[in-house]
């Protein structure tokens, strides 16, 4: 499926904003299954500087600073991107999950190597005894990987109530543990913590997904989200996506963004300003299908 993705992030700033350090997560990778043929980015005040770099994680990241006074600022990246997620390999058979925890540390390939970073805590992902008693109600000796994951996917998706208003970007995975309410990114961050504490590689996905309009609306400009995942390692399959939020393995309808340890490693847009006092954000996603 090929599609124009928009992801348009307005700050309106209670008082003028004097300089305005920025780093922006938005241009989406291109690999097999999430093909970038276009990408433009728009920045309202012009800046000063601009550069860009791949980051540690093979995510492109831009830096930009502002050094005029504004109370606005408007960020908008433009891409069209071709999605192919490969259905066949949903249902390629893998071996039980526990020879997925062991040679992943003996593993010197790039693939290898790539996998052992994801098995350990990051700054928004701690591993706790809980998160592993809970996983493993899914993980049973022998068991294999692919209906382990996908067991333990369902499970978060009946246990766990989407609620916007519980959480934000900083409540901790005990926290979302202990309440059973949260957003994507809580859910995708918990998959996570349960995986890792089980010593299995799993990464967080940022992305978009498309949404559909009830029978006989219009499809509604920018009324698309943001979205979070999770992506963990087989040793005979390689990365595996699931999506606990919908209990899915993603779709086409799924356009990844980028990917990191947690949140933090792929936050759209984050920086330092000075000045500005309160402020109010507005984000704006809209996937376009080219042709259907």
């Amino acid at each position: 499926m090929e599609y124009n993705v928009s992801h348009r992030t307005t700050y309106q700033y209670s008082y003028p904003v004097s300089v305005g350090d920025h780093i922006a997560c938005l241009k989406p990778r291109s690999f097999a299954h999430n093909r970038l043929l276009q990408n433009q980015l728009t920045i309202r005040p012009t800046p000063a500087t601009y550069s860009e770099r791949t980051d540690f994680f093979g995510n492109c990241l831009c830096f930009f600073t502002i050094e005029e006074p504004h109370k606005e600022l408007l960020v908008e990246s433009r891409s069209r991107m071709v999605v192919d997620w490969d259905r066949e390999a949903r249902h390629a058979s893998s071996r039980p999950w526990e020879e997925s925890t062991r040679p992943v540390a003996e593993d010197h390939s790039d693939t290898g190597l790539e996998a052992y970073q994801f098995q350990f805590e990051s700054p928004r992902i701690r591993l706790r005894p809980e998160f592993a008693a809970y996983a493993l109600e899914s993980f049973t000796r022998g068991r294999s990987m692919r209906e382990a994951l996908m067991d333990l996917t369902s499970r978060i998706h009946a246990d766990f109530t989407f609620d916007s208003k519980v959480t934000t970007v900083r409540t901790p995975t005990e926290e979302v543990f202990r309440k059973r309410r949260g957003v994507c990114q809580d859910f995708a961050h918990l998959q996570i913590a349960c995986l890792r504490s089980i010593h299995l590689a799993a990464r967080y996905v940022s992305g978009y997904l498309r949404t559909y309009p009830p029978p006989g609306r219009p499809r509604l400009i920018g009324a698309d989200a943001s979205h979070a995942w999770v992506s963990a390692y087989s040793r005979d399959l390689g990365w595996l996506d699931v999506d606990p939020t919908n209990n899915v393995a993603p779709t086409d309808g799924h356009v990844t963004l980028g990917w990191g340890r947690d949140y933090g490693d792929v936050s759209p847009l984050r920086g330092l300003i000075l000045g500005g006092g309160g402020n109010t954000l507005k984000v704006e996603v809209d996937i376009e299908p080219v042709s259907e």
